[in-house]
């Protein structure tokens, strides 16, 4: 016979309660393997930031003017200012030009910054012979015009850019231009802008007075074009309204991050109608800009 002192007893009684309760604990706690992001809304919960995108110092410095509370970040080529317009959250972000400086930023800012949406905004030329300089296109579409494969020409055949053939990088995980995916491939890809965003852009027309405001497809490549039969089958092929170096790029990360997007561009020149250079539409274009943010923060739900 054992024979158990109190003391042991009372002991016992206590390892077992903690025993329960650490069982208990666990089981009604998710492990690390199954374990969930969830999302619980709180009066205290950060507002996620609108992101403006512009390439160069005078396609961001005028917005940047406008925050309040301004810090400053940055990462490789890019640099944002982090601050508030009408008491919410913006981050502005200078990315350089080009497609690859572009497509950095955006992805750099979706992961550190989780913007509820992103426009990219800036100058352009002009493709559309009816368009000025001065007026605004909102991209209901954005396209890479430097995604070309070009016909096989023997040596001494020269090249002729009107013959190439669009291609479309994202068209398969093998070749995009030889084997069996080859024709897959040659296609063109759109990015769509977000519907809401065109809405509300749309509906503030009326308040730009540089010029107008219209929708239309924005061309964007590491290119810079002045031969106006190039343009001309841009327009005619691509459907582009305008040409610059970023759009497309910001919107191509954007979709793979699933974040609304739309890029606003303001034509700073246009040799299709003789429409000479003038760098003062930038800020114009950041004005117009500006008022589709304000209208967009005032319907904000709470």
């Amino acid at each position: 016979m054992y024979y158990i002192h109190k003391h042991n007893i009372f002991r016992l009684v206590i390892i077992a309660f903690l025993t329960v309760i650490g069982h208990c604990a666990w089981a009604t706690s998710p492990t690390t393997h199954n374990m969930k992001s969830v999302e619980v809304s709180s009066p205290n919960a950060p507002l996620q930031p609108i992101m403006i995108l512009g390439p160069m110092p005078i396609e961001a410095q005028y917005f940047t003017a406008l925050l309040s509370n301004v810090t400053i970040e940055y990462a490789g080529n890019a640099v944002f200012y982090k601050g508030t317009l009408d008491g919410y959250p913006i981050v502005v972000a200078k990315t350089g030009k080009g497609l690859e400086n572009t497509a950095a930023a955006t992805a750099i800012g979706i992961e550190r910054y989780h913007p509820r949406l992103i426009i990219n905004q800036g100058t352009s030329g002009g493709h559309d012979p009816s368009l000025k300089v001065g007026d605004i296109v909102l991209g209901e579409r954005s396209v890479n015009a430097s995604n070309f494969k070009t016909p096989k020409l023997a040596q001494g055949e020269g090249s002729n850019p009107l013959n190439w053939i669009p291609m479309d990088i994202m068209a398969s995980e093998g070749s995009a231009g030889e084997g069996s995916s080859a024709k897959d491939a040659e296609k063109l890809r759109f990015y769509l802008g977000d519907k809401q965003l065109i809405a509300l852009a749309s509906s503030l027309a009326n308040q730009y007075e540089r010029g107008s405001v219209v929708r239309g497809t924005i061309g964007s490549g590491n290119f810079w074009n002045n031969e106006i039969d190039r343009i001309a089958w841009l327009h005619k092929n691509l459907g582009t309204s305008v040409e610059e170096m970023e759009t497309a790029s910001a919107a191509q990360i954007a979709h793979a991050y699933q974040t609304p997007f739309l890029g606003i561009r303001v034509l700073s020149n246009n040799i299709t109608n003789h429409g000479e250079y003038d760098p003062t539409t930038a800020e114009d274009c950041q004005a117009f800009v500006a008022k589709v943010i304000k209208a967009y923060i005032s319907n904000i739900d709470g």
